[in-house]
């Protein structure tokens, strides 16, 4: 696979079926390795490993009711009051992180309310804050560090 924008992590990588599979921490299996998986997967390393959020407050791939159809989120990373706090859209590295891809964010997060978004396609970051209250967003260089 290709090497994405994020540190080393080790995988449980398996072969199945003539398939290559990853082992999801979070939802406890194998899923097959498709170029998004591979940026999910490092983007939960990331979250756990570097930004030090626990395991126990990550969801992956939970749908979401928006006008009547339903979705699917990527990752949202919880606080201790079980508030969404971050909520991460993955897209494959030959996807490029567009403005439709902002409006796919804002649209789940219009339900979730989580202050931080991150976008990535593992070869590009995007975070954003969000002030609901002024109805304002600023970039940030870098998630900020899970404040136990």
């Amino acid at each position: 696979m290709q090497k994405l924008n994020f540190p080393e992590y080790n995988f449980k990588l398996k072969k199945q079926d003539g398939k290559k599979l990853i082992f999801d921490p979070i939802r406890k299996k194998y899923y097959v390795l498709t170029p998004e998986e591979w940026v999910r997967q490092h983007t939960l390393q990331y979250l756990i490993l570097e930004k030090k959020h626990s395991v126990s407050l990550i969801a992956v791939e939970k749908e979401l009711q928006i006008n009547h159809t339903k979705r699917r989120f990527d990752i949202v990373v919880f606080n201790r009051e079980m508030t969404p706090e971050i909520l991460v859209e993955c897209k494959a590295p030959t996807i490029r992180i567009s403005q439709k891809t902002f409006d796919q964010a804002n649209q789940y997060n219009w339900l979730l309310k989580a202050p931080y978004l991150f976008l990535t396609n593992g070869l590009k970051h995007y975070i954003c804050q969000i002030d609901f209250e002024a109805n304002q967003f600023k970039f940030l260089k870098e998630l900020p560090q899970n404040r136990r």
